[in-house]
């Protein structure tokens, strides 16, 4: 027997357990995991691994209410709280669309009139007013039936319409430059508020006797007293031309404006009308709301976006861009629904209609 012989022996006999272990231990590495284990498991991965938060959309696309045989621009929209009805100006279809919210259909059609640019709903008489960029004219229509109550002349570009409850009174701009005041219990015109040019969007600072208007042509912000019917400020914008939409920030006294050249949102301080912050938005806007609950601002875009934004200290940041549609530049905010509601005209692809967002949370 060689000297080899006892080495070749005691691995004859070590060789089958060795393989016997790693064996058991491949088994061991492969067997399945019991519940316990992969809750264990996946815990401690989580643990290890980077946290990614992912931030809901600030609002949420709820329903579509579709608007019928519409075709071309649709402007700016007014609301009945108590019935909840949404008015849609069909400039482009020279008709009003009146859409019943609660029940989610269009329930009537104003037809035949002049290129409706505003509208606007006066609870105390239960009236709707309608201003026409074609005629100048604004139409009354009673609050149930919606059958014709009055006229009233204004000789030329009726356009965005303000309900006064305060004062009880009706601001209507049009012309090459003035808002017109209505008497809603005799329907007349009262008087008249003059501003250097044309005047687009303007609001009712419901804590003083003042109206902010957006005056393009004039290159500057109107600050005018309604008790005097007086221009008593303005704000010159050098740098920002086409202010369009514009909304009040009652809270922090800001007045924010939106301007096309370039796309960017103003942000003005009520008293002595300093430029506070401009951001970057999305363009052709027409529209702007300030969402006091979630200190929040909706901006509707003709480019086909809606741009939702936050304050930050002084500044504003972008939290949002949502998709919508081409020529989608007019919308409604709505507090006491809490809802966004953006008119979206016809495209090849879909009708006319309504696109109801709910905000998140």
């Amino acid at each position: 027997m060689s000297r080899r012989t006892p080495q070749i022996l005691a691995l004859m006999i070590l060789l089958p357990a060795t393989i016997f272990v790693s064996i058991a231990r491949a088994q061991e590495m492969f067997k399945p995991l019991d519940e316990k284990e992969i809750r264990a498991r996946d815990i401690t991965d989580n643990a290890a691994a980077p946290a990614q938060s992912v931030d809901p959309s600030p609002l949420q696309l709820e329903t579509k209410i579709v608007l019928g045989d519409v075709r071309g621009r649709i402007d700016h929209m007014a609301i009945d709280l108590k019935r909840q009805r949404l008015f849609v100006a069909e400039l482009g279809n020279d008709s009003v669309g009146i859409v019943d919210l609660a029940n989610r259909k269009l329930i009537h059609r104003i037809p035949g009139l002049k290129e409706p640019q505003g509208v606007g709903y006066e609870a105390s008489t239960d009236m709707l007013y309608v201003a026409n960029a074609g005629d100048g004219s604004v139409r009354l229509f009673e609050g149930n039936e919606y059958k014709p109550a009055g006229q009233i002349e204004l000789g030329s570009g009726a356009d965005n319409i303000r309900i006064d409850p305060a004062t009880n009174r009706v601001f209507i701009g049009y012309g090459s430059g003035a808002l017109a005041i209505i008497d809603p219990a005799t329907r007349t015109k009262i008087g008249d508020i003059p501003v250097n040019a044309h005047p687009e969007a303007f609001q009712i600072d419901p804590a003083t006797s003042q109206i902010f208007v957006n005056v393009p042509d004039a290159r500057d912000i109107a600050v005018v007293d309604r008790a005097s019917q007086k221009q008593i400020g303005k704000w010159p914008i050098p740098d920002h031309g086409a202010n369009f939409p514009m909304a009040l920030d009652p809270v922090r006294r800001q007045v924010l404006v939106i301007f096309r050249a370039p796309a960017e949102l103003g942000v003005f301080s009520m008293t002595g009308g300093k430029l506070i912050a401009t951001a970057e938005t999305c363009g052709d806007a027409d529209d702007l709301f300030v969402d006091a609950k979630r200190e929040r601002v909706y901006v509707s875009c003709g480019a086909g976006f809606l741009d939702v934004f936050e304050p930050r200290g002084t500044s504003y940041r972008r939290i949002a861009r949502i998709p919508t549609g081409s020529g989608a530049r007019t919308s409604l905010f709505v507090p006491e629904l809490d809802r966004l509601l953006v008119a979206v005209r016809a495209s090849s692809a879909e009708p006319a209609a309504i696109w109801v967002f709910r905000p998140i949370p």
